[in-house]
């Protein structure tokens, strides 16, 4: 079962640049990950420090890898550039139109 996640982060002001070129290199990664069928940056127009980034994924499992993968061997220090906690929401697709 295919699969989208939202993540959505709240960039410190001051690193805008940084923030997207680390995001730029990070998202990069998340692409090239196995299942990974596609990867969106989404920028608040009203907040540019406001950002969701938007996944699809082939299926369930491949994002749980990708989720393991980034908790342990593929952690970025992404943290660094946050204002907060990254808040994921994860959905399936339960019907199209």
């Amino acid at each position: 079962m295919s699969l989208t996640a939202f993540l959505e982060l709240r960039l410190k002001p001051d690193m805008l640049d940084a923030a997207h070129a680390a995001l730029r290199e990070i998202l990069a990664d998340t692409r090239r990950f196995p299942g990974c069928e596609g990867v969106d940056v989404l920028v608040d127009r009203d907040d540019r420090a406001h950002i969701v980034v938007h996944e699809r994924w082939a299926s369930t499992e491949a994002d749980a890898t990708y989720r393991a993968w980034r908790a342990g061997e593929g952690a970025s220090d992404l943290d660094s550039v946050l204002t907060g906690a990254p808040a994921l929401t994860v959905l399936t697709t339960e019907y199209s139109l």
